[in-house]
């Protein structure tokens, strides 16, 4: 279970994620990610970050096993790692082109809402399934991703929306076959990177300071209701009935 960084070609970091079965992550992942995505945007050699994943997913959000183990500790660990490796993503120094295969769900969608350009396979999905599993949050980054109404469709149904569906939208750069996703999305990371560095960096600060969202604190808002619905007793709730639908 591992966060890693490797540069295949000049100007551009590969942060990969790998959090066997379904990406997962636990905790202390989510920081080590910021970490990993921190690193990434600072070294000078680096005009391009691509945030991957291993295995049949981009993202499945938090590790709600741990959460259920570790109470509200756990569940403020985990709002804090997420608002974290969420905030690393915006707020990387260089572009961040997201490689996004499989689900991208819950904090997937946080961090692909964030990057900057996003590169998806054929099968991949977005969604937030955060009221099936009694929590909130990541309205921020949907909202980037799907206009308004559908934004809010999707987040009280729970449902997915395809990568097709959000190429049509503007959202996805791209939508190629899994087996071509890494090559795609190295291939717009390259155009990026062939640019001055320090104009490069420029130009993400400008772009980022004229976003009409400031999508730290519009996340943090969110994550008081997710820490309500806990205290409640309503996310325990939800997340008990969830776990014993079809037994």
């Amino acid at each position: 279970m591992t966060v890693s960084t490797s540069s295949p070609e000049k100007g551009i970091s590969v942060v990969t994620v790998n959090f066997p079965p379904v990406n997962a992550l636990p905790v202390r992942g989510w920081f080590a990610l910021a970490d990993a995505l921190r690193a990434a945007g600072r070294d000078a050699k680096t005009r391009c970050v691509v945030l991957a994943a291993e295995g049949r997913g981009f993202n499945a959000g938090v590790d709600i096993k741990e959460i259920q183990a570790g109470g509200n500790s756990a569940l403020l660990g985990a709002n804090s790692g997420c608002a974290e490796a969420f905030a690393a993503v915006y707020a990387c120094e260089v572009p961040v082109v997201a490689a996004v295969q499989g689900f991208c769900l819950g904090g997937g969608i946080g961090l692909a809402g964030n990057a900057d350009a996003i590169v998806a396979s054929d099968d991949a999905v977005f969604g937030l399934p955060e009221l099936d599993r009694g929590a909130l949050g990541a309205a921020t980054h949907l909202a980037r991703l799907v206009p308004g109404h559908l934004m809010r469709a999707l987040y009280y149904t729970s449902r997915t929306a395809s990568a097709a569906e959000l190429h049509a939208h503007g959202s996805v750069w791209r939508v190629v076959p899994r087996a071509g996703l890494r090559a795609a999305a190295l291939e717009l990371a390259r155009e990026i990177a062939v640019k001055d560095g320090r104009l490069i960096r420029l130009a993400k600060a400008a772009i980022n300071g004229v976003d009409p969202v400031d999508v730290r604190r519009a996340y943090r808002f969110e994550q008081g209701f997710t820490f309500e619905a806990a205290l409640s007793g309503v996310a325990e709730r939800v997340r008990d009935t969830f776990g014993t639908e079809g037994t």
